[in-house]
């Protein structure tokens, strides 16, 4: 294969888990719908709030993880063996 066509299906893998935010709107809408929330109605929207905040605080909790710049301490102890 060559390597443009290799890059070319590397590009379409990645960005097929990607989702618009009207897409996304639409699922979380479905969502709450399966839920038993009609549209229109203040529950709806806490349904949708509750999705988009769940959403968010995942978001947060994976920055802090994968946090690389912070600096960080590699403690490795050396054994120095006393001569006979």
């Amino acid at each position: 294969m060559k390597p443009r066509a290799i890059l070319l299906l590397l590009a379409a893998v990645m960005l097929a888990g990607c989702v618009s935010a009207e897409e996304q709107r639409a699922l979380d809408e479905e969502k709450c719908r399966s839920y038993g929330f009609t549209k229109r109605n203040d529950a709806f929207a806490e349904c949708l709030q509750r999705i988009e905040l769940d959403r968010r605080a995942e978001f947060r909790r994976r920055s802090e993880i994968d946090d690389w710049d912070r600096a960080f301490v590699v403690y490795r102890p050396i054994i120095v063996a006393p001569k006979p």
